[in-house]
């Protein structure tokens, strides 16, 4: 499967939510019940929807995507694209010289004389015709060097854009419905965007040839070119008809493709490898794989055998034109129109029009195609363009008080806020823990204290000034998270707790990860600090979660933030190493402002105050012992924790709380 590289990354292996872009469309099963099938929502068809693919939109369409194509390449290497347009050029007017010298060459040997007297009267036209033949090879070899180095560039280039966007979007762009569908798409585009070169040269190359040729065919007899339009007419509508039809199957098995591709993922990985096995599923999952083959097999085959009929209606009506032509020649011929030299030419010149028309429908068709996935990859660069960051050019310091006032914040597409009047305060020197039930917006509100999410209401203030007043950069160097999901980078050790912001010696290295339990982990790698923290990647060596989970909180307590995060930092930590982390918490916490988020009510002990959440509103503030005896939620939630369903430890609880 294509990005593999992305997969691994975005892959954590906690949970494994349906992929952004798919549906769950109802089918009716023979036995009349209705159950539901992944399918995916492909972006691009209706692109394709908007664009079909006829004479008259690729006629319409296909210089503005030699523009296009010319323009990416003009944008990477201006000297290699008018090298590239000489070349073409030069090819076009070389073929109309040889074809001139062909009709040359005809006339000084079927003139009467001697033989070797004719062929030195044809020597010269000869010459010039080897002459062209040779130019036109360098030429083609020039283009091919040109266009092989710019293709790779302008792909890079076009990439380079979508990173660009991506990464200066703000956050809340992938929670917009669409909007990672249409990211996926433009990587797509932009990995085709060389194809939009190449297939443009190969274009600009027929027409060239087709320019030269058409010429020299006027001079001969302007009959000529009328006819010779009409005898490639036919085939030229056939092979558009076909790559209509076989473009629009593919587009519209794109959906079960990526289906497919998906099947292979869930089948194939080591994430689910020991399910896949424990739960005896790899019959279903063949059965369903097997399933959508056969349907697109069977759209596949359509297809084939609709663009065979009009491949042949094309080549029959062609025959029937060609005869005409040749019909038509003869006559000029014998009428003493058109003189014998000229006639030879004329059948060159035939075939070469011949060829580059039917070299333009077909690359025309291709390049037509491309545009598509290019206009995916331009729509994402509008669409991250619109939700681009637009904030403020200050720099805080490591701030004193981070506050949230009357904040209230809403996903888009949603009409329920997930945080709604949320006033609160956390001190440098001070641990705030947030607690509530799942959905209680939790997380949600530690993304907006650390300047990740702008508020929709209300607002997040560092020191009196708002998150949305500093430069984001320059913000969220000040902050140090540790989220649920943490990434798992195929890098060193050492880059993985840096992040690639190493300062000098690798003393604050080592602290960071004693405060995090993660010496323990680096001190049983093969390499320490060195190692590859990836097995799949050059043989890098794997870690377990907890052991991951502590390389996490060592990157953020290396980090010289202000305002630390740390969303259940210990969900994946044994007891021991869970007692290390708070235990030392609070000695993280002199110079910090600290936000933990956690189920384990029990850490939250180390916190000097604690605010309680529910549906998005702030139900109880006070110190572990303050809500332990108060009536609430907390008090609910700290009882149920300690409740397993032991009589004599329900009991024990109980009493406690009381």
């Amino acid at each position: 499967m294509r990005h593999r590289a992305h997969d691994h990354l975005r892959k954590p292996g906690r949970h494994h939510p349906r992929p952004r872009g798919f549906t769950l469309s109802a089918e009716t099963t023979e036995t009349s019940e209705v159950h539901e099938e992944l399918r995916f929502r492909s972006p691009t068809l209706t692109a394709f929807q908007k664009s079909p693919l006829t004479a008259r939109a690729m006629g319409r369409r296909l210089p503005r995507l030699v523009r296009k194509a010319l323009g990416l390449a003009w944008h990477v290497d201006r000297r290699a694209v008018l090298a590239l347009l000489a070349c073409q050029l030069l090819s076009g007017a070389f073929e109309a010289f040889g074809l001139l010298a062909t009709s040359s060459t005809i006339t000084a040997l079927i003139t009467s004389g001697h033989m070797q007297d004719r062929l030195m009267d044809a020597l010269p036209s000869i010459c010039l015709l080897a002459g062209a033949a040779g130019t036109r090879a360098l030429l083609a070899i020039a283009v091919s060097n040109i266009s092989s180095r710019l293709a790779p560039r302008i792909s890079r280039e076009a990439e380079l854009h979508m990173l660009d966007a991506a990464i200066n979007a703000e956050l809340a762009a992938y929670d917009h419905p669409g909007f990672n569908d249409k990211r996926e798409a433009a990587d797509r585009g932009a990995d085709v965007a060389q194809d939009l070169l190449t297939e443009s040269q190969d274009l600009m190359a027929c027409l060239a040839s087709l320019v030269a040729a058409a010429g020299v065919v006027t001079l001969l007899h302007p009959a000529l070119l009328p006819l010779l339009l009409l005898a490639t007419l036919p085939q030229g509508i056939a092979s558009v008809k076909a790559a209509r039809v076989h473009y629009q199957t593919s587009r519209a098995l794109s959906a079960d493709r990526r289906v497919l591709s998906h099947l292979r993922w869930h089948v194939t990985d080591k994430v689910f490898a020991d399910q896949l096995r424990s739960g005896t599923m790899a019959g279903f999952l063949l059965g369903r794989y097997r399933s959508i083959s056969d349907r697109i097999h069977t759209a596949t085959d359509l297809a084939v055998h609709q663009g065979a009929r009009y491949a042949l209606a094309g080549a029959v009506a062609g025959g029937i034109a060609s005869g005409l032509v040749w019909a038509a020649l003869a006559l000029l011929l014998g009428t003493g129109h058109m003189s014998l030299a000229s006639a030879g030419t004329a059948v060159f010149a035939l075939r070469s029009v011949g060829s580059s028309l039917r070299g333009m429908v077909s690359y025309g068709a291709r390049l037509f195609r491309t545009g598509l996935y290019l206009d995916d990859w331009a729509e994402f660069i509008d669409e991250a363009g619109g939700h681009r960051m637009r904030r403020g050019t200050l720099a805080p310091p490591s701030p004193l008080a981070v506050r949230a006032e009357s904040l209230t914040f809403c996903y888009p597409g949603s009409e329920r806020p997930a945080l709604h009047d949320v006033s609160l305060e956390v001190r440098r020197g001070e641990v705030l823990a947030l607690v509530g039930e799942n959905g209680s917006g939790k997380t949600t509100l530690s993304k907006l204290l650390a300047g990740l999410y702008l508020p929709t209401g209300g607002k997040v203030t560092w020191d009196g000034a708002g998150t949305g007043e500093f430069d984001p950069q320059a913000l969220w160097r000040q902050t140090a998270v540790v989220p649920q999901d943490f990434a798992r980078w195929p890098l060193s050790a050492r880059d993985n707790i840096t992040l690639g912001q190493a300062r000098e010696g690798d003393g604050a290295v080592h602290e960071a990860a004693a405060h995090a339990g993660a010496d323990e982990v680096v001190k049983e790698l093969r390499s320490g600090l060195d190692t590859l923290l990836a097995r799949e990647w050059f043989g890098g060596v794997e870690l377990s979660g907890g052991q991951w989970q502590r390389i996490a909180i060592a990157r953020a307590f290396y980090r010289p933030a202000g305002l630390l995060v740390m969303d259940e930092p210990t969900s994946a930590l044994d007891a021991r190493a869970e007692h290390r982390i708070f235990a030392g918490l609070r000695k993280v916490a002199q110079e910090r402002a600290v936000v933990l988020v956690t189920h384990r009510l029990a850490n939250v002990a180390v916190a000097d105050r604690i605010v309680v959440l529910d549906h998005g509103r702030v139900i109880q503030r006070g110190t572990f012992a303050e809500l332990v005896e108060a009536p609430g939620l907390f008090r609910e939630l700290w009882a149920l924790q300690a409740d397993r369903g032991v009589p004599a430890a329900h009991e024990e609880a109980g009493r406690a709380v009381l």
